[in-house]
Parts: structure tokens; sequence; C-alpha cells
């Protein structure tokens, strides 16, 4: 990513939130919390302010109002667009007057960000086209589908192209504010921009490791005997011959089932399980990751670690110091 020169409007970097109903409350703050005033002991660097396509009570997620006197011609006098999150409907059509306004910004110069399911408006308006792209992983797949031009990427915690940036869902929307702050003023200030919120300047990982562990799915009788025979076998080595002849199938028959019931292959299949277990293993007990890796079958801690961080992005370690409960359900210390 080319460093992106700041704009050269007069006195400081203006960030315009450009709200939604029902707005998600968190996306929002993430992008207050960082662009906002702080203490008097840090120089403010940017001027936050909040519009709607409709001036007037912007209904949250939450329940609540928030009281929105901006319009869109807001966005006619920003140097940075945040399109923070919101409830996004199945299939949800964004409204063309927000499509046109943003649309606009961008070719002014404006930089347009998208914090969670604000990707939706930015590839409406056609910014993301070719592009990698981040949005909440439980909603990549629609993404995927509703705009087949933006390469979705459901793993990262943001992407950054310089004139247009998008992250991931809940925090991950700090990880992005802290790294354009950090572009634009450099590591030092958001160090101190990130110490005030008593926040990380930069997290390990990809949301991946957030999402939830996954199921088998619905199945069938053809496969159903087999996946529960697997799953009682992780720390034993199978291959996809073991499982044929288990299914007395030959493997390219088995290969085919496994592709139509679950999308994936029998490999893949069993490797997620075995990389669920693992996943569980270090959030409840305190077992060293070799002796997990007998357990569910990847054999040595190398293997686990490269696995592991193949499809997460982050160690065992660091997975186990986030998301860590110990043996009673209580949190490290506790």
């Amino acid at each position: 990513m080319t460093p992106r020169p700041l704009p050269k409007s007069p006195g400081r970097h203006r960030v315009v939130a450009l709200l939604q109903s029902p707005q998600s409350a968190f996306p929002l703050a993430c992008a207050a919390e960082v662009f906002g005033d702080h203490s008097p002991a840090i120089p403010a660097r940017y001027a936050f302010e909040v519009c709607a396509e409709h001036p007037g009570p912007v209904r949250t997620q939450a329940g609540y109002d928030m009281l929105v006197t901006a319009g869109l011609d807001a966005l006619e006098r920003a140097d940075t667009v945040v399109v923070p999150g919101r409830r996004h409907p199945a299939g949800a059509a964004v409204p063309p007057a927000v499509v046109a306004a943003v649309r606009r910004a961008h070719r002014r110069g404006a930089r347009i960000v998208g914090i969670s399911s604000g990707a939706f408006v930015l590839a409406a308006a056609g910014l993301l086209d070719g592009r990698r792209a981040a949005t909440h992983w439980a909603q990549a797949a629609e993404l995927a589908a509703l705009y087949p031009r933006v390469r979705v990427d459901p793993g990262v915690l943001y992407v950054d192209h310089g004139d247009v940036a998008t992250s991931a869902g809940s925090a991950a929307g700090v990880d992005l504010c802290l790294h354009l702050v950090r572009t634009d003023h450099g590591a030092a200030y958001a160090m101190r921009v990130a110490r005030q919120m008593v926040t990380p300047p930069h997290r390990e990982g990809c949301q991946l490791q957030y999402a939830e562990l996954p199921t088998s799915g619905p199945v069938t009788d053809s496969l159903a005997p087999l996946l529960e025979w697997l799953a009682g076998r992780l720390d034993q080595p199978v291959s996809v011959a073991d499982m044929a002849l288990r299914s007395q199938v030959s493997p390219r028959t088995l290969t085919r089932r496994f592709t139509e019931q679950l999308g994936i292959s029998p490999g893949r299949w069993l490797l997620d399980r075995r990389l669920a277990a693992t996943r569980a293993l270090l959030e409840e007990t305190d077992l060293p990751v070799e002796t997990i890796a007998r357990r569910v079958g990847l054999s040595s801690a190398v293997n686990l670690r490269r696995r592991f961080h193949e499809a997460l992005r982050t160690t065992p370690a660091a997975y186990r110091r986030t998301f860590r409960t110990g043996a009673a359900g209580r949190p490290p210390g506790g």
C-alpha cells in the first residue's frame, strides 16, 4: 500500500461518519474514539462529526436514537468518510443518494473507509471493484455474492488501498482506524492515541480466530456414520483411503459426497475438526502444545503451529492468551 498524502484542507483533518438506520453503535464508536478529541496531552489532529441521509433521529441497533443534524452535504467537506457498519438486512439495497454522495466524495479526493458491514456501501458505489476487501466474517459470503467483482477476504482484520479502506467486524474497526492514524501522523502519535484508549496499537492474527467453531452441517446417512467415527478418532492418523474403506466406497465417490454435502474435501473437513479441537483445548486447558498436537492428530507441535497459523494467521500461544478461560471457565488469574 502506497502512503496517501493527507488532503490539503485548512485546519484539522475532517473525518465524517455516515450513519444509517439501524446503526450499530460499536463500529461508530471505533471511529469516534480514534478520530475524536482526546485528552489535552494529545494534540488534536482530526475533527470528527457525523451525518445521515436524512438529518434527525437515527435509530441504533441497541434501541435508542441518535440526533444527527448534518445531511449528506457534510461529505463534501470531508477529508475522510467513514461508513460504520449497521444491522445489514440480507439483500438490502444501499440508497441511491448515499451511493452518489460517497462516489462524489471519492472523486473529490476524500479517503473512504468502511468498518464491518460498511463495506457494502463502498461496494455499491463501485469503489471495491477488482480490489481486496474486508468485512465481518459472518457477512463475507453475502458481500461476495452481491458484488462478485469485489475480492472479499474473510480472514484479514483490514485492507488499506490508500484511497479506500475496509475492516472486519467489531474491534477490527479500531485496528483500521489506528492504522490510518499511523499512516497519517506516524507510529508515535498512533501509540499515544492507542494508549489513551487502553488498547494495543496493533493486534496479532486475523478475524477467523473469532469465528465460531465449524460444525458438520446437515448430512445424509451416506456420510453421518463416517463423520461420527472420525470425530472419535481425531488422535489417530486417518487417510482418505481409510475413510473410503470405512464407508465401503471408492475415494472418488467419498470425495464427491463430501463436496456435495459439505462443500469441502474429506481431508479439509478432518483438518478443520482437528483445528476446532485444538482451539477448544487451548481455550479450556493448560496442556502444552505438544500434548495438544498428539491429542488432535497433528503429530507434533511444529506441525500444529504451522497448520494453526495457515488457518488463523496467529500462533497457538497468542490464541490462548486471547481466549483462554481456564479449566473451570474462569479468566486467567481468576
